[in-house]
């Protein structure tokens, strides 16, 4: 199996910065801005603000002083029609910031109205930013539209990952009706330097195509990007099996690229985490620490 930025399911896109966020309407809408800073040799959450359901609790350093890890949590437990979600951050110079999520997001079944996530990220000359979020489940007739955008300066580093369980598999449901709209792109000093789109509709042959997701309901996306790593980590990556589905793996100049399909979102969080295992220490000079978040 072969997966590339051409994919037909990830065509590359022209970089713009347009609104993509869901029109308002009926719904919940959340906003939380998070803005961490270098202080007294220590990553601290200098700013939290929040409207609506979307919060974190509190911040927390499990490794040490240098790397402040926060939990994304959204009460209301899942996203609906309607509903808008908006994450803000920024990661000022020298400040390592590391974001995870409680559980999988799970989009709910829609009569018509579009439920929307867009995340921004501002990752300022020496920082470094961890995106390791534990997945969505979308739900049969759900109507999804994500937008993430990380926005580089000088030598900043990024590692960070996302996958979709299309229906609720446990249930034996499938993604029969809905529609999903998904775009991610990664710039660095205003020059667009990964750029991708998903876009289908339940009933897209995209789901059944060998060059798709060949009738496996998950799929995800593994991005690291900093300096191009050394031959020898590059291929502790590629030796690393997807258990339960299909990997791949791509260096891009600047960005290493793995995708993930498969039968469950545990198997393509278990291919994530064995390359960010191998990538962390070589991108970001620590050792993987498990948030312990991942174990309730």
């Amino acid at each position: 199996m072969r997966f590339a930025s051409t994919h037909p399911m990830l065509a590359a896109a022209p970089f713009a910065m347009q609104d993509e966020s869901v029109a308002p309407g009926a719904g919940w809408h959340a906003r939380l801005e998070l803005g961490f800073g270098w202080r007294d040799g220590r990553t601290v959450l200098e700013r939290r603000a929040h409207t609506g359901p979307l919060v974190v609790q509190k911040a927390l350093h499990p490794e040490g002083d240098s790397v402040c890890q926060c939990i994304v949590v959204h009460p209301p437990g899942g996203i609906a029609g309607g509903d808008a979600l908006t994450l803000d951050v920024d990661v000022g110079p020298r400040a390592v910031a590391q974001l995870t999520t409680p559980g999988a997001a799970k989009w709910y079944r829609s009569s018509g109205a579009e439920a929307g996530q867009t995340f921004t990220a501002r990752v300022a000359d020496g920082a470094a930013l961890e995106w390791l979020p534990q997945g969505n489940i979308v739900f049969d007739a759900a109507r999804v539209r994500s937008t993430t955008r990380f926005l580089l300066a000088g030598s900043a580093a990024l590692i960070g990952w996302d996958a979709y369980c299309l229906g609720r598999t446990a249930a034996n449901e499938r993604f029969g009706r809905g529609a999903f709209r998904q775009r991610v792109e990664i710039v660095r000093d205003d020059a667009l330097i990964w750029s991708e789109r998903t876009a289908f509709d339940a009933d897209s042959r995209l789901q059944t195509s060998v060059a798709g997701l060949c009738g496996a309901p998950v799929f995800g996306t593994f991005v690291a990007v900093g300096p191009d790593p050394d031959s020898d980590t590059l291929a502790r990556c590629r030796a690393i099996i997807a258990l339960h589905g299909d990997g791949a793996l791509t260096q891009l100049p600047g960005v290493l690229v793995a995708r993930y399909r498969g039968a469950a979102l545990e198997a393509a969080h278990d291919y994530f985490r064995a390359l960010w295992a191998i990538v962390r220490p070589a991108l970001l000079g620590r050792d993987a620490c498990t948030p312990r978040i991942w174990s309730t």
